[in-house]
């Protein structure tokens, strides 16, 4: 596999949803409220998602750090917990 890129499809959905356009890096942003909100104006705009706002935007979110697993960082885990809160309360359902 020498010089041979490894691609990672997870990665791919983080760029090239199919369900949303996210703002580029979201989830590198360091205020659960901004993710929040991001996620939230994503969900809202897109005219190809397949559910409700609320559960695209949680989805991608969870998709996220799953698929981050052991490797997130404990004070990126906390903000991206912080902002599911965030997103439901911007969606009304706290």
């Amino acid at each position: 596999m020498s010089g041979q890129k490894t691609s990672y499809w997870s990665a791919e959905v983080g760029r090239k949803s199919n369900a949303l356009d996210l703002e580029l890096e979201v989830f590198t942003l360091d205020d659960p409220r901004a993710i929040a909100r991001s996620l939230k104006q994503s969900a809202e705009s897109s005219l190809r998602r397949k559910s409700a706002p609320f559960r695209s935007a949680m989805s991608m979110l969870n998709f996220y750090i799953n698929r981050a697993g052991g490797g997130l960082p404990a004070e990126r885990r906390r903000i991206l917990e912080q902002a599911k809160v965030e997103l439901r309360r911007v969606f009304g359902r706290a």
